[in-house]
């Protein structure tokens, strides 16, 4: 894979670990920094999962590396560094001092808005989908005509798509949370950990996942495993 001729290269081997790409975005207004210092991005390509197709290979990886530390974050830089290199781009990661916008990121590449609980929804894996990092295309990769192809492509996919929260009956999301976290503010975190640590939270979202995010019926074939969630829950609380 060399340049941005290695795009559909790029794609096939995220897949082989479970990950695809998200999206893209081409800055025309905010200059955002190639990480070497090398210039600014005039691609943005974002990487990550729809549902939790990656959940077994980051599981087959973490059993080999016991104890390492921030294992889903480090799993996700060990597979998309070195492709987003080959590519001839540059890794970011949500985890990374700057921090980048990554929802602002996903929100022109896939035309994606918050649900009522403030995370993105998608409008067919609802709220199952996420982001591992980003890569960084220079200038010079601009001058391929594929990554030309690509830019006409994720100018449609900025057309604005129907809310799925608009059309839901009855919002089940806003009355699961036992503690009424979820509010016109955002989201109560203090409210909401302070109940993870009480025994109910501890049975309840803590073993099967957040009861508000649960309740969305948007792409519900697409939810994560217990493991995966019970992971995810561990690492916010």
């Amino acid at each position: 894979m060399t340049g941005a001729g290695g795009i559909g290269a790029l794609d096939a081997a995220l897949a082989d670990h479970g990950l695809c790409l998200r999206g893209w975005v081409f800055p025309d207004i905010t200059t955002v920094a190639m990480p070497s210092g090398d210039g600014v991005a005039s691609a943005i390509c974002l990487v990550g999962h729809t549902g939790g197709g990656f959940w077994p290979v980051f599981e087959a990886w973490w059993e080999k590396h016991p104890g390492i530390g921030d294992p889903l974050d480090t799993w996700s830089k060990t597979v998309i560094t070195p492709l987003a290199e080959a590519a001839g781009g540059e890794a970011v990661f949500p985890s990374d001092r700057p921090w980048q916008p990554f929802q602002q990121w996903a929100m022109a590449a896939e035309g994606l808005k918050p649900s009522r609980l403030g995370m993105l929804i998608h409008p067919d894996f609802g709220l199952w989908h996420g982001y591992r990092g980003a890569i960084l295309f220079g200038d010079r990769a601009m001058a391929d005509p594929a990554l030309a192809e690509v830019r006409l492509a994720a100018l449609d996919a900025r057309d604005a798509k129907p809310h799925p929260c608009d059309s839901c009956a009855g919002k089940p999301c806003l009355s699961a949370c036992p503690v009424n976290a979820f509010g016109p503010a955002g989201l109560d975190v203090l409210s909401c950990r302070a109940w993870l640590k009480t025994e109910p939270g501890r049975k309840g979202c803590m073993t099967s996942g957040c009861l508000a995010r649960d309740a969305c019926p948007v792409g519900r074939a697409h939810r994560y495993e217990d493991a995966q969630i019970r992971f995810h829950m561990t690492a916010y609380s």
